[in-house]
Formats: structure tokens, sequence, C-alpha cells
């Protein structure tokens, strides 16, 4: 994962040991139904079996995850996640580590649909590599510390945890478009950033690594009131650079004609033309996610991505 996305986690995660939350870990229908969302708008596969497993291991989708001084796995039967999730299990850890002195334990991650439990909920995004089982701390300090921090990078869109009980554990998905996109930029100037529908000065705060304070003396604000459509500028710490991945930033557009082939998903091209999931479905009229080969689409492409 490139260097800003590891210190915009980081952020995250230390900006969290003062925060008072508003989420609980209750999780919720609606929580559940907004994981396989975002799983299914990234294109993800469901694996349903081993052979599955194996299968998007030799593409590249999903990683092995090896245990290391920070974590350790415990009866993980299938040891392999998307690259995101990887990469915030050892954040995080590393972070647990240094304020408990134990080791984290992560106790499942990539489940076939053949091997979900008997409880397990039918639209469960395990078996799509993007959840992570976190064993709860027996000690107090230990747990007021981890649960602090994952509501913390909830409230940042960072991630989506639940505290389950049968067995007791902390589900978390990772959302995968908010991690890429923390990756996306690396400059250490000035940017801007356009306010979006439900962000707060300390939620924008908190994903650009910028204090509130800063925010207010950037911009000339008097007082927390934002609205959306409001242009912000984000100034860049003197000592690491900032990400402002969702900030309208201009950029030159082609609109191309791709003709799919094997191992092609809406989620790779994507990526790979710097446009999302949901603009090429609309663009092609689309009524699922399902490409055939030699099919030709019209994809609206940024050209700094090529």
């Amino acid at each position: 994962m490139p260097k800003i996305a590891l210190i915009v986690l980081t952020s995250i995660i230390t900006l969290s040991s003062g925060v008072a939350q508003a989420q609980t870990l209750k999780g919720s229908r609606n929580s559940m139904e907004r994981q396989y969302q975002v799983a299914l708008q990234n294109g993800y596969g469901f694996a349903q079996t081993a052979s599955y497993v194996n299968e998007f291991v030799s593409t590249g989708d999903l990683v092995r995850v090896n245990a290391n001084r920070h974590f350790e796995l415990h009866d993980v039967s299938f040891p392999y996640a998307r690259p995101p999730v990887k990469n915030f299990i050892e954040q995080i850890s590393s972070q647990y580590f240094a304020n408990c002195g134990e080791k984290l334990t992560v106790t499942s991650l990539t489940r076939p649909i053949d091997k979900q439990p008997n409880n397990a909920a039918s639209d469960s995004v395990h078996p799509t590599g993007m959840a992570v089982d976190l064993r709860i701390p027996p000690l107090g300090k230990c747990r007021s510390w981890l649960e602090r921090t994952l509501l913390s990078m909830e409230s940042a869109d960072v991630l989506d945890v639940t505290r389950e009980r049968n067995p007791p554990h902390y589900h978390v998905a990772v959302f995968p478009e908010v991690v890429h996109a923390l990756a996306d930029n690396s400059s250490t100037s000035d940017h801007e950033y356009v306010v979006r529908r439900g962000d707060s000065l300390s939620r924008i705060s908190t994903i650009t690594g910028v204090s509130v304070a800063q925010l207010k003396a950037s911009n000339g604000l008097r007082n927390d009131m934002i609205i959306a459509g409001q242009k912000l500028q984000i100034p860049a710490p003197a000592s690491k650079p900032i990400n402002t991945s969702r900030a309208n930033e201009v950029a030159s557009y082609a609109e191309i004609s791709h003709r799919v082939s094997r191992g092609d998903t809406l989620w790779r091209l994507a990526k790979r033309y710097g446009t999302t999931v949901d603009a090429i479905s609309k663009d092609n009229d689309l009524a699922g996610d399902a490409l055939q080969i030699g099919q030709v689409l019209k994809v609206t492409s940024n050209r700094n991505s090529l």
C-alpha cells in the first residue's frame, strides 16, 4: 500500500484516542446490507468453495495474510484477504501492540460460502475477502482502546464494525473504495476539498489529518457550519503529506471503447481507467455485473490514470 494511505490510516487510529463516539457496536440489518452493496459495487466475487478462494489468490484479488510480531492468526482456515484488509490489519495491530503490549488476534478472514457457520447471514461479505474477525481482548484497557479505535474509523467511513456475541468477536468490514481513495494522492501542496452531504469539520479533519483549527483558519470560518458543495482549502501539514482524494480535482477525461477480455470485471476496469463501477454501468445501461468476452464498453477515462 502506498505510504500516503498508511499515514492517513495511522492518523485516523491516533486521533481516535480522545474522540467521543456516536456509533455503537450493535450492528444492524442496514449495516449488513451496506457491506454487501459495497462488495457488489467494487466487483468483488463471492467464493463459493475453497477452489474459488484459490482462483482469487491466483488472480491477485486475494493476498496471503501472514502473522507478525504485532498480530497472530488463530484457527484461520483461509489466511487470505483483499489487499486493503491486509493493510488495515497491519496498521491497527501495530498501534494496538504499541498501546497494549500484546498481539491482536485475527480469528477469521476469507470464508467460502460452503464453509460459513450456520448462523452466518446469507449476504455476509466474508466470502469476498473484505472482512476480518478480531478476538475481543480480555483486558479492559485494551478492549476499550480497540473499540474506541474501530468506532472512530467507522465514523470516518473507513469500515463497518459489529461486536458479535456467538462466538464473541468483532466483525470488521473494510470499505475498499475508501481505502483505495486514501492512496490516490501523495502531494504535499494545498488542495481543495468539496464538502459532501453528511460531512463535518471533524470528519474532514480525520480524513485529511489536518486539525479543525487549521481548517477554520485556512478557510476563514467563524464556526463549524459547512454545507454540501462548499469548497474548502486543505493545507498540507509540514511534517507529512495529506490525502484529499475526495476533493474534486481538475483532470482531463477521454471517452474510449474497451473490448472485454477474459478476467475483466467492472471493478478492474474502473480501477484501470480511473472511473467507477457505477459510471461504467450507467454509461452502458448494464443491468448487472456480468460481462461477456468480446463485449465493447464505453468508458469515460481519467487520462491521468492511463
